[in-house]
């Protein structure tokens, strides 16, 4: 009896003829991370247009595994993108304000974060606990467009914003370099 498929389904071929074995093929259970699965992603954070070549001699595998477990933390979710980390201040001259929200008793959370996911200035965006509801990181060509950005905000009564605190980055002390290697292991 020989076995063969096609697509996600399986035969079975003998005493000359075929016979399904089953409609689907079972689905692979997905695996936790392990210790290379870690340096993969500590090292892809950190650097996202190293070649696999680079990155499977750096985690000490061979090129064509390494690039299967990409793919592996790709199709989980886990690797969502790769992206360009732009240094915005030598292309023109921002305004980056922290600002935290405080809403009002009745305000319908889904129509602020609708808003601010319509912003193209508010570039991250976090609820938060404490006094404010949200803490907001909004990038603006210069304060006179943030300030206007805050009045439409605070004037759309269906918001329910209350009060508005702001923070003006002054400069950078530190920026994003990735999570910490700890983060990425996985939870025993």
């Amino acid at each position: 009896m020989a076995i063969f498929f096609r697509g996600a389904i399986g035969y079975a071929f003998g005493a000359g003829r075929f016979t399904l074995l089953w409609g689907r093929m079972p689905v692979k259970q997905a695996r936790g991370l392990d210790a290379i699965d870690v340096k993969i992603l500590s090292v892809l954070q950190r650097e996202g247009r190293i070649t696999i070549q680079k990155l499977a001699a750096q985690i000490g595998l061979s090129p064509r595994p390494c690039l299967e477990r990409v793919r592996r933390l790709q199709a989980r979710g886990i690797i969502t993108s790769f992206q360009a980390v732009i240094d915005l201040d030598r292309i023109s001259s921002p305004v980056t304000v922290f600002s935290e929200l405080s809403l009002t008793r009745q305000a319908r959370h889904e129509r602020i974060e609708q808003r601010l996911k319509a912003s193209e200035e508010a570039v991250e965006c976090w609820e938060i606990s404490g006094a404010s509801d949200y803490l907001v990181r909004f990038v603006c060509a210069d304060l006179t467009r943030y300030e206007a950005l805050t009045h439409e905000i605070l004037s759309d009564r269906r918001l329910g914003v209350a009060r508005i605190v702001s923070h003006v980055v002054l400069r950078p002390v530190s920026r994003f370099k990735g999570f910490p290697a700890a983060l990425l292991a996985p939870h025993r």
